[in-house]
Parts: C-alpha cells; sequence; structure tokens
C-alpha cells in the first residue's frame, strides 16, 4: 500500500439554489474568473488556481450549505466598501482577529445570497514592525 499526501485543493463544490443568481454573483460580482457549464445544472469558476464548482443541492446528508472559504484580498476595507456597495450581504465589518507579530489578521464574514458565508481575509503589515494595526495594506 502507497502513502498518499495531500497537497493543494483543486475542487470546491458549492451549493447552490439558483444557479443563475449564483453565476452573477460570483462572476460580475465577486470576479472570480468563469470557467465553463457542464450538465446538470453545474458552473465552474477559478479562484486563484483552486476550482469552484456551482451545483445544486444533492440529495439526502449530502445537502447542505458549503464550508467557509476565505478569500484573500490586499485592501480589506476597499474590498469590503466594494463588495458592499454591490450588493453583498456582509454580517460584520473588517475587524482584526490576530496579532500575528509583524502584521494582523483580518476578517469580514458574508454571505453569497445562497446559504453559505464566506469571509475576506486580509494580513496587514504593521506600520514599522509596531504594535498598532490598520485595516488596510
Amino acid at each position: 500500500m502507497t502513502e498518499t499526501t495531500l497537497e493543494s485543493i483543486g475542487q470546491i463544490a458549492i451549493r447552490v439554489l439558483d444557479l443563475e443568481r449564483a453565476v452573477a454573483t460570483y462572476r460580475d460580482i465577486l470576479g472570480l474568473r468563469f470557467l465553463f457549464r457542464a450538465p446538470p445544472g453545474l458552473a465552474f469558476f477559478d479562484c486563484g488556481g483552486v476550482r469552484l464548482m456551482l451545483s445544486p443541492p444533492e440529495p439526502g446528508e449530502l445537502d447542505h450549505a458549503a464550508s467557509i472559504l476565505y478569500f484573500t484580498v490586499q485592501d480589506i476595507q476597499a474590498a469590503h466598501a466594494h463588495l458592499s456597495g454591490a450588493g453583498i450581504a456582509f454580517r460584520s465589518a473588517p475587524h482584526a482577529v490576530a496579532d500575528l507579530g509583524d502584521r494582523v489578521l483580518w476578517l469580514s464574514d458574508f454571505e453569497d445570497g445562497e446559504g453559505n458565508v464566506f469571509a475576506l481575509m486580509s494580513e496587514v503589515p504593521k506600520p514599522n514592525g509596531g504594535s498598532a494595526a490598520t485595516a488596510s495594506a
């Protein structure tokens, strides 16, 4: 028996109830690169080399909302403002969650309109390596 090592995420399936609405959100508002559609009712996007598959609910126990995906952004305040203005419903404003020494981790949770919760994530460098944090790079 050979040993298996997981190396990276190749694809993430995201349950959606309205494929057309979800495609518009992921392509037009979130700005992900649309790849292709495939039957039965699937749409695929590229997110920095990870393929996202939007699919209808599966029967039984597989019918549930997705895990939380954390999308990295350079300037979390600007991304939050842009996406809020485009109609994305945020559950939290950008806020610092962890001091990482020379930088601070910031998060802002949002919903995609399909019942899935995601987050913006930014590691913001501290000015001059100090202890004060700002919310944009």
